[in-house]
């Protein structure tokens, strides 16, 4: 298989992942989920998904689809769109799976994924997290790891702007 065909078939729909997920659990993976826009992949973005992989053997991130990220980001956002966002987590080695959603939360996609892991970054608590009740209810945990300082999705643009 070509290094690209290795990338590409890492971008799987919800029933593909589904089906990988209960593959991957026979034989005794623990499963690592995060989610994000991932619009402009930085240096805090690599640092934190690596962290976030090593909490468990199987790496899937749920990414927000375009229009996904408008609603929540406003007009002139997403940058990069979301194939190109795709692409670009499934060339990371630590990454097994992307998968897009729609919805302005990833709560369907924990909910039939139901990994053993979930993380979010500093500006969340437990509590806040969504999926949080679903992945503890199975037994699963939820991690929050710190953000690397300096480093945003909004200060590339800002400093881009500022060119």
């Amino acid at each position: 298989m070509s290094r690209l065909q290795w990338i590409e078939n890492k971008i799987m729909t919800l029933d593909a992942l589904v089906h990988h997920c209960n593959q991957w659990k026979a034989i005794g993976k623990k499963i690592v989920f995060t989610n994000g826009c991932f619009d402009i992949l930085h240096r805090g973005h690599l640092d934190y998904l690596a962290k976030a992989a090593d909490l468990g053997n199987i790496m899937i991130i749920g990414l927000n689809t375009d229009a996904s990220v408008k609603r929540l980001k406003g007009q002139g956002r997403p940058v990069n769109n979301e194939y190109d966002r795709a692409f670009q987590l499934g060339a990371l080695m630590y990454v097994d799976a992307v998968c897009l959603f729609d919805e302005d939360t990833p709560a369907e996609l924990i909910i039939a994924v139901k990994p053993h892991v979930l993380v979010k970054g500093g500006d969340y608590t437990v509590e806040t997290i969504v999926g949080a009740d679903t992945v503890l209810s199975n037994g699963g945990r939820v991690e929050v790891i710190p953000f690397v300082e300096g480093y945003s999705t909004s200060t590339v643009i800002n400093n881009i702007k500022k060119l």
